[in-house]
């Protein structure tokens, strides 16, 4: 039974920090991104070559998720990843903004849950989370990745990079902007926010990248993400 499948114990706590510090690539999975094309057929051609998915079911512009669809989309990206040992042993799947969401979806293997400055507090989701579960936090400025650090994120996403339609940045910060909050702390950090295959060789000293658009968007996903 799938049911059965899926109600597997969660991932124990040492691997699944581990895989995190050995992540590379995280894709933003926004539905929306991904035009006319099934969404679910976009991400499963990426999956091979992706680290981590962060469920994030929001339209640019938008500031927080509706917890039902988020639930929903989460549950089909756990079942893409189940399905298949090779990404059930590596990918991480979290979600975006959803805290409840994240704690629901643990026993069935979400690995925990990305907040932005606008949305729940990076201390109350690490309070509110089981151990186990990570916590992914959104900064901007050095005085946020010092903030998130104290409230016990486990990993940063740190950006924009450089301007992005995806959230609606006119401007970036630039790739030494990024390299300098890397070498702030001793968190994962992932720069986010208009990275291309024309732009990622910027990154290769932080040798991390959260992206959406460049790879949903894509003409071939699997290549992008490659």
């Amino acid at each position: 039974m799938r049911w059965a499948t899926m109600a597997r114990m969660p991932v124990p706590l040492p691997d699944r920090r581990q895989r995190l510090r050995d992540a590379r690539l995280m894709l933003l999975f926004t539905p929306s991104v991904c035009g006319a094309r099934d969404p679910l057929g976009v991400l499963e051609a990426a999956l091979g070559h992706v680290d981590i998915v962060q469920v994030r079911i929001k339209a640019p512009g938008e500031l927080h998720s509706h917890a039902r669809d988020v639930h929903d989309w989460t549950v089909r990206v756990l079942e893409l990843v189940e399905v298949r040992a090779d990404l059930r042993e590596r990918v991480l799947v979290l979600v975006d903004d959803c805290v409840d969401v994240a704690a629901v979806l643990a026993p069935r293997g979400c690995a925990g849950v990305h907040v932005g400055q606008d949305d729940l507090p990076a201390a109350d989701a690490r309070r509110l989370l089981d151990r186990e579960l990570l916590v992914g936090v959104s900064t901007h400025d050095m005085r946020q990745v010092e903030l998130a650090e104290e409230a016990g994120a486990d990993y940063l996403g740190f950006g924009p990079v450089h301007a992005t339609a995806t959230k609606g940045y006119q401007q970036g910060l630039g790739a030494e902007a990024a390299w300098i909050a890397q070498s702030s702390t001793a968190l994962p950090v992932f720069p986010i926010g208009g990275i291309s295959l024309e732009n990622a060789n910027e990154l290769a000293q932080i040798g991390r990248a959260a992206v959406s658009a460049a790879i949903l968007a894509a003409a071939d996903p699997a290549r992008a993400a490659r």
